[in-house]
């Protein structure tokens, strides 16, 4: 039987080359891309899930609205942690992270450059699952000076050597620091991420009472299948206890008189497998994912792969008159209808084997590509893994049994009397018909998607920013030069090439100082303003070209300007300074129950120093020459010669710190990159969704131009133009291309109007955008189905008119 089956299936899938073509090539296509796209969303959503406790884990976060803005920080203050602790019996364990930026590794006068430190509490790793290599969890950070290394730091520093109880050094240290464990590497699916963890017993801050200042990424583990809502719904006691005192100490007012206002700070709780990808918290570990693009490429996938079963349906259907007389001796024979579907279900599973084998190696082949594309380090394990090849075949018999069902039961459905006497017609227009119009609602709907994407990157990078971006070069690793970096500064003024050098740490594009300024207008504690505060030299402004709305530039000429302060016209405006904002001053509360008043030297219009998803904060600029990242503006024509100069510079000064630098046009462009890169994927597989679907109209008009061959002849006969053939055999299709794409545009404006409203400053879903999408799915489909129409139109109207 199987024999007889697979005779009968191969001979059919040859007789009818063209469409077995088709449909194999477009089910691999769209088994390839749902491949694709189900590795880099189960990438998405396998973050911070190999901890054993990871349903369990919460982190505590800061949020609150305050006059100014809101603050959202995915850090909270030194004594949460311990006070939760103690406070709520349903807290079985709280621990804390807190990155201690970068550093170099010394030992026998050999320097590793460049690994990342963060302090953690002895108890880290009773609530994270990191596997030691060597060394003992429960002990290795109890006691200060001790670290941890990753196995890959070990490796690199001692090789086979087990390194624990050595002692190192940070570079720039005094105090030897003792290894007391090595642990696997951290998965790279953790929103954390370091390679040396050192004991929290070093931070003397770690032990502060302060409830004013943050830096302490702070996780509870909690009680099997207890909802973490009810612990949040307890914290606002905790808050108004522990920080309404400190606040009411350094603002002057009390929590209650604070909350009247309008203002709300407070303690919530964000379970550790939503990190990724629903937070929205700034100075986070790691750049967060975001669902919604999880969403979006797994409707594309399921999306793709209903095109593509659509196509072998219709496709299947179409060419039923083909074999209507097969299965009508085939029942006359004795087959019954069960033995028919068998048969038509094994051609299906066949062909959507051979495309299935077809799409691995597609994926396979493709992989280094979507990883350069997507950011990530994916695997295909399909022979390497078990359980994958299996969910592989099971999702190849999915699809095979998904477009080959309805035509199985279609086909073996034809009664013996009606195909033999030839009045079996074959006509399901009305399916074929919904079926292609399906596809071409979802091609349009990603079409008109992937055009209102690349119009709002484009707005991005077109948009004024307020700050200049060209030809300004940052050079980060200045602290390295130590009481060097005064003869290298002076060395850089000297080339002509550079226009102004600025020393600072804040800026307006990539990594950047950022520091909560909270502040009353003219010594009015009752009014609290939250700004950002940027402290600058007096070259900062000219270097990134600046505007001053009103007022001046800091200057070595006045000695007072160590308490003058610069603020944007946003601030100037929250305020309430309707009039000019010169003259006027803030007053900063710190947490010694201080006033430290400053007064208003100049206003900066405003400039976009975050991303375009914020809007434009209050930013107040306060004077300082302390050392920081130098910022060069330099002159058209010669980048690499500066470059080079300034890399010559630092070489000469013995400097043990590698040279490194960056522009801060890519900065800016590094600042969306995760929205380009989503941008390009969609629109690749927004071109391959199109492509099969094309792909399947191609196969309907070429069935379509076949039966209708003697039609096309007696009409040239009787003196039809070919351009009236081709609109002829066009027009249906066409029609319901342009049903498809309408049915399209209230889902499409909807889904990207959602979209845009992620950015501050965004372009609009326009009218234009959504007709140029029209018109091309309609120019692509006439093109698919024009090659067909036309080359029938042109034949010969005597070979098809002489058999008769």
């Amino acid at each position: 039987m199987f024999r007889n089956y697979l005779l009968i299936a191969w001979r059919n899938l040859l007789r009818y080359r063209t469409f077995t073509a088709i449909n194999i090539s477009g089910l691999a296509i769209g088994l390839a891309t749902f491949l694709a796209i189900l590795l880099y969303v189960t990438d998405e959503l396998s973050y911070d899930r190999f901890h054993e406790k990871s349903d369990r884990i919460v982190r505590v976060v800061f949020e609150g609205t305050t006059d100014g803005g809101t603050i959202n920080d995915a850090h909270v203050m030194p004594p949460v942690a311990p006070t939760l602790k103690a406070t709520f019996p349903e807290v079985q364990e709280a621990t804390r992270f807190r990155p201690g930026g970068n550093i170099r590794l010394v030992r026998d006068g050999q320097t590793l450059q460049d690994q990342s430190l963060a302090y953690v509490d002895s108890n880290f790793f009773r609530v994270f699952t990191l596997p030691f290599v060597s060394g003992d969890p429960a002990t290795a950070l109890l006691r200060p000076h001790s670290i941890v290394l990753s196995q890959k730091v070990a490796k690199d520093w001692f090789g086979a050597t087990d390194p624990v109880g050595k002692t190192v050094l940070f570079k720039g240290w005094d105090t030897p620091m003792q290894v007391t464990g090595v642990l696997k590497d951290i998965p790279e699916h953790s929103h954390f991420q370091s390679d040396v963890l050192g004991s929290m017993a070093d931070i003397a801050d770690a032990r502060s009472g302060s409830w004013m200042t943050s830096e302490y990424f702070t996780y509870l583990v909690l009680p099997e299948g207890y909802n973490y809502k009810k612990l949040e719904a307890k914290l606002p006691q905790v808050v108004a206890k522990h920080l309404g005192p400190q606040l009411e100490q350094a603002f002057h007012m009390s929590y209650a008189e604070f909350q009247k206002k309008g203002n709300r700070l407070g303690l919530y709780l964000q379970p550790l497998t939503d990190i990724h990808l629903h937070s929205h918290y700034g100075y986070d570990l790691s750049p967060a994912g975001d669902i919604r693009y999880v969403y979006i490429f797994s409707a594309i996938a399921v999306f793709m792969l209903l095109i593509a079963c659509i196509n072998f349906m219709n496709l299947s259907t179409a060419s039923a008159a083909r074999r209507a007389r097969e299965v009508g001796i085939r029942k006359v024979l004795g087959s019954d209808r069960k033995e028919l579907i068998r048969q038509f279900l094994f051609e299906s599973l066949l062909l959507t084997g051979i495309a299935l084998v077809l799409a691995a190696l597609l994926v396979d082949l493709g992989l280094p590509l979507f990883r350069e594309l997507s950011g990530k380090n994916l695997k295909f394990p399909l022979f390497t893994s078990p359980g994958s090849l299996a969910w592989l075949l099971g999702a190849g018999l999915l699809a095979g049994l998904l477009a080959g069902g309805y035509p199985a039961l279609y086909l073996s459905s034809f009664q013996p009397v009606t195909v033999l006497k030839g009045r079996f017609s074959g006509k399901r227009g009305g399916l074929r018909s919904g079926l292609v119009v399906f596809q071409f609602f979802i091609s349009g709907t990603l079409m008109i998607c992937t055009l209102v994407v690349y119009r709002q990157l484009t707005f991005i990078q077109d948009k004024k920013l307020g700050y200049d971006r060209e030809q300004v070069v940052v050079l980060p690793d200045t602290w390295a030069l130590g009481n060097k970096e005064n003869s290298y500064l002076n060395a850089l003024r000297q080339d002509s090439r550079i226009v102004s050098v600025s020393r600072s740490g804040f800026l307006p594009a990539g990594p950047s100082g950022n520091n909560n300024f909270f502040l009353s207008p003219d010594q009015n504690p009752s009014q609290l303003v939250k700004t950002l505060r940027y402290e600058v030299d007096p070259a900062y402004i000219p270097t990134l070209g600046l505007q001053l709305a009103a007022g001046r530039n800091f200057s070595d000429a006045y000695r007072t300007d160590s308490s003058a302060v610069i603020v944007n016209e946003t601030a100037a405006r929250t305020f309430g300074w309707k009039g000019s904002a010169l003259g006027h001053t803030v007053t900063n509360y710190p947490n010694n129950g201080e006033r430290i008043t400053l007064r208003v030297v100049g206003v900066v219009r405003d400039f976009h120093f975050r991303s375009l998803h914020e809007a434009i904060s209050p930013l107040v600029m306060v004077l300082s020459r302390n050392s920081g990242p130098f910022i060069l503006k330099l002159r058209a024509g010669d980048p690499t010669g500066v470059i080079e100069r300034a890399r010559a510079e630092w070489k000469a000064l013995g400097v043990d710190q590698p040279f490194t630098y960056s522009f801060l046009n890519d900065r800016f462009t590094a600042t969306y990159h995760a929205e380009q890169q989503t941008g390009l994927i969609l629109a690749i597989f927004a071109g391959m969704t199109i492509f099969v679907a094309s792909l399947g109209l191609f196969g309907l008009a070429a069935f379509t131009a076949q039966q209708r061959t003697k039609e096309i002849g007696v009409r040239k006969v009787l003196g039809a133009s070919v351009t009236g053939i081709v609109g002829l055999l066009s027009r249906d299709f066409l029609r319901l291309v342009g049903i498809g794409f309408l049915v399209a545009v209230p889902l499409a404006w909807y889904v990207m109007s959602r979209w845009l409203e992620g950015f501050a400053y965004r372009t609009q879903v326009d009218v234009w955008v959504v007709a140029s999408a029209g018109v091309l799915s309609l120019v692509i489909a006439l093109a698919t189905v024009g090659y067909e129409s036309v080359r029938a139109a042109l034949a010969n109207p005597a070979k098809s008119l002489k058999s008769e």
